[in-house]
């Protein structure tokens, strides 16, 4: 499988891959510089972000959510990008030191978000991680905040099954994937270990297929892994980028498959690129926050 960088764009920590079908546009953001990002066709626009910024989700109402270090925005699509008008939705997770991470929203339109202790200093330099202060919280359409997981180092990937009864949520820390039933009053039950490997790289975002496949990002591990429902291996991607970082379906029949990067020590040319890929099954559509 060929892959190529779908703009010139290279982001420091490419994170958050969205593809919003009914305008045919990927939404996507670069946390340590800060910027959100959309593309539409060979256009790319780009808001710069007072704080880091997590994910980049459009709305049912017309707007986008932007999951910010302070709190959980709304964003004005049609404001510049220099100067771009936010307004505060909620703060989910208040912990001091803490910021956004992986945030998606599931088949009903709700935004699940995953935090974490702050790992980026100003500039987008690493910062050590050294408690498990994040959390995974639910919001709904009505800016309730429900809090739904505790002690998390670094929330990665979050996938529903059809039916909503499950959901599959990573912990990079633990270089594991979780799977979680969900009770009908909307907590989560324990989770069990679905997939746990180191090799190649960690566990970072996902994307679900048509057949149930889950294709996996792996930070330093330059490839994706193509899992099955049950959690065993069924392929690997070598990809020309050292720290991919999540990917998402896209295109008019869902079968290119968009992949975020992060610049990295080895410095290769397409490291903080988003690439494009064509691949043999179409993938599940994003859902647009119901809001």
């Amino acid at each position: 499988m060929t892959s190529t960088a779908v703009t010139q764009h290279r982001a420091q920590l490419g994170e958050g891959p969205f593809w919003d079908a009914p305008t045919q546009a990927l939404y996507w953001v670069d946390i340590a510089d800060k910027q959100a990002l959309r593309l539409i066709g060979q256009n790319v626009q780009i808001w710069q972000m007072p704080e880091h910024v997590s994910a980049f989700i459009p709305c049912a109402s017309g707007d986008a959510l932007v999951t910010l270090s302070s709190g959980v925005y709304r964003l004005d699509l049609d404001s510049p990008g220099l100067e771009p008008r936010l307004s505060l939705f909620c703060v989910a997770d208040p912990q001091p030191g803490n910021r956004a991470n992986e945030a998606r929203c599931d088949g009903q339109g709700r935004l699940w978000l995953g935090t974490m202790q702050n790992n980026i200093g100003e500039q987008g330099e690493d910062l050590p991680i050294v408690r498990r202060s994040g959390g995974l919280f639910r919001i709904d359409p009505d800016q309730r905040v429900t809090p739904l997981l505790r002690g998390l180092g670094i929330p990665n990937t979050l996938l529903w099954s059809d039916d909503g009864t499950t959901v599959l949520f990573g912990d990079s820390l633990d270089n594991t994937l979780y799977q979680y039933f969900i009770h009908t009053d909307g907590n989560l039950d324990a989770g069990h270990s679905w997939f746990a490997s180191d090799q190649p790289g960690g566990p970072d975002g996902s994307a679900l297929d048509a057949e149930g496949y889950v294709w996996n990002a792996r930070w330093d591990g330059s490839c994706l892994l193509r899992l099955s429902p049950e959690g065993v291996i069924e392929r690997r991607i070598d990809l020309p980028i050292s720290r991919p970082t999540s990917c998402v379906f896209g295109g008019p029949d869902l079968k290119t498959l968009y992949i975020t990067s992060a610049k990295s020590p080895l410095n290769h040319p397409l490291d903080g690129a988003v690439l494009a890929m064509r691949v043999d099954v179409a993938g599940k559509l994003c859902t647009r926050f119901a809001g």
